[in-house]
């Protein structure tokens, strides 16, 4: 039996043009006139979801981040200022932030550690493990605060919690034979010790079945299997309500569970507690710097951030300069806004860092700049449930966004430019390691790029549309065979409506305050 879809709002969604929406990149689009088949706006204003057979759709990916979407960043008073001193400043700004971290929270934040203007060398990372602390510079220009990175190779600053999870009770199990991606709802075995609430940790198993159907159970290199993927893919979610043995979670689900392929029990839902993560922490206002760097990706390099561990946490108005595999973010409910990264000097060899990894869930990479070669400006890890959205990002060099390994699920491209690179949603078989199916449920919408290379899982869907660029054609990498099944287009070279997929869903959900709120 197939699950449905809730409407999550009655509030209208309006049709975004250019002069409505604050940013630059936006700001320069022409009023879309075309329509997608797959999202359309009704006459009263609403979305409207076009449906594969199975009732899979594109999702609504609107709950992205900082505290779920459409919330404003806030700015905590300072309780402690800095200047820069000769010499390495790593160990002042250190204990600034773990005196700042041991004083009592008000309102979920204990402040903000303000380093005034000037260039702080630094051979060390510096590290934010406690909630509620915001590191903040005074501008991400060359007279702003600038992290000057010395020494050894290190991260510029790392925010980690040590998040855990521990269930609650015995596991139930998906009734439904088919549940869509991006529904909401889904019927459970049992449904005695749930309420609404609880936090549901729903694991799809890792099967036989499914690895043929997939086509990544015959995966070689060099004459050596390949392993694509094992164990449990695994994702989290709030339950809304309980009607009998129907459930409501707060997030639209990234993929499909298909019951044929999900062995004896199939899906597993649990209850579970968690704890260690650390919240309402940031940084902003900041100039990140290393010393030109080349050589492979497999050599020590200087990186800029890394956010784990935490929850609503946000990093905006970041220069960065030269670092390799520059950002990761692995936490929930983030926004990264207006980060900048240029390189002098590109790596070398085939194998490509990636400046921004997305492997957490519900990650908003809102204005963002990249410009430099031979790298992938955004990738994604093995295993990643969405959803992630990129909005108005413009990425300048040879490279691409290529979600990178082993299954991601539930990715926005929205109004994003690669002149001179690609968007790739792709099977990259071999590659690596076995990296194989690398993203599926993934939709680039209004985007710009010299080439797309759009190929459909089996099961699953990609879709590229409203975007303007090359449609490549690939076999599956090491192999021989035939091309792979290209994914949906849409509306090549013609902007669909409305102009900003996201936008448009966060409206429809929050109402016109929440764009507002992020800056639209």
């Amino acid at each position: 039996m197939k699950t449905g879809f809730l409407n999550r709002s009655c509030i209208p969604v309006a049709l975004f043009v250019g002069s409505m929406l604050s940013h630059a990149v936006q700001a320069q689009q022409i009023a879309p006139a075309a329509k997608s088949e797959w999202v359309t706006i009704n006459p009263d204003g609403k979305l409207h979801y076009k449906t594969l057979k199975g009732g899979d759709r594109i999702m609504d990916f609107s709950d992205a981040g900082y505290m779920g979407g459409g919330v404003s960043i806030p700015n905590p008073a300072v309780k402690i200022s800095l200047n820069p001193v000769p010499g390495d400043n790593s160990k002042a700004i250190q204990d600034a932030i773990d005196a700042l971290s041991k004083m009592p929270l008000q309102n979920g934040f204990r402040g903000a550690v303000l380093l005034k203007p000037g260039i702080y060398n630094c051979e060390q990372a510096i590290v934010i493990q406690t909630s509620g602390v915001v590191l903040r510079g005074s501008g991400s220009t060359a007279d702003g605060t600038v992290l000057n990175m010395t020494g050894k190779p290190h991260a510029c600053v790392l925010i980690k919690g040590n998040a855990w999870t521990k269930t609650m009770g015995k596991p139930t199990f998906l009734a439904d034979a088919y549940v869509p991606s991006a529904a909401i709802t889904f019927k459970l075995n049992e449904v005695s010790g749930l309420a609404a609430g609880d936090t549901i940790h729903i694991s799809k198993p890792v099967t036989p079945a499914w690895l043929s159907f997939m086509g990544m159970d015959t995966l070689t290199r060099n004459g050596k299997p390949q392993t694509w993927i094992t164990g449990e893919i695994n994702t989290d979610r709030i339950i809304r309500k309980i009607e009998n043995h129907t459930i409501t979670i707060d997030v639209p689900l990234t993929d499909n569970y298909d019951a044929r392929y999900l062995g004896r029990n199939g899906v597993a839902v649990t209850k579970i507690s968690s704890g260690g993560a650390i919240a309402q922490v940031g940084i902003e206002n900041l100039r990140m710097v290393s010393p030109d760097q080349t050589g492979t990706i497999d050599e020590a390099h200087h990186k800029a951030f890394s956010i784990s561990g935490a929850s609503d946490a946000w990093a905006r108005n970041i220069a960065v300069f030269n670092t390799v595999n520059s950002i990761n973010v692995t936490g929930r409910r983030i926004t990264l806004d207006q980060i900048s990264i240029v390189h002098n000097l590109a790596t070398t060899g085939a194998a490509k860092p990636a400046d921004l990894n997305g492997s957490g869930q519900q990650i908003l990479f809102n204005n963002c700049s990249i410009t430099g070669d031979n790298v992938f400006f955004f990738a994604t890890g093995a295993k990643v449930t969405g959803p992630i959205v990129l909005l108005n990002c413009v990425f300048k060099g040879n490279g691409w966004i290529q979600p990178h390994q082993r299954w991601a699920t539930g990715l926005l491209i929205d109004n994003c430019q690669v002149p001179d690179g690609g968007i790739d949603f792709m099977n990259r078989g071999a590659m690596g390691s076995g990296h194989g199916w690398s993203i599926g449920w993934a939709v680039a919408w209004n985007c710009k790029a010299r080439s797309f290379l759009n190929q459909q899982p089996p099961g699953a869907a990609n879709w590229v549309i409203g975007s303007t660029g090359e449609h490549q054609r690939k076999p599956m990498p090491f192999f021989k065979g035939p091309m792979v099944t290209e994914g949906f287009y849409d509306s090549s070279d013609k902007p669909v409506a409305p102009a900003s997929l996201y936008l448009s869903q966060l409206q429809e959900r929050l109402g016109a305050a929440a764009l507002k709120n992020i800056g639209y």
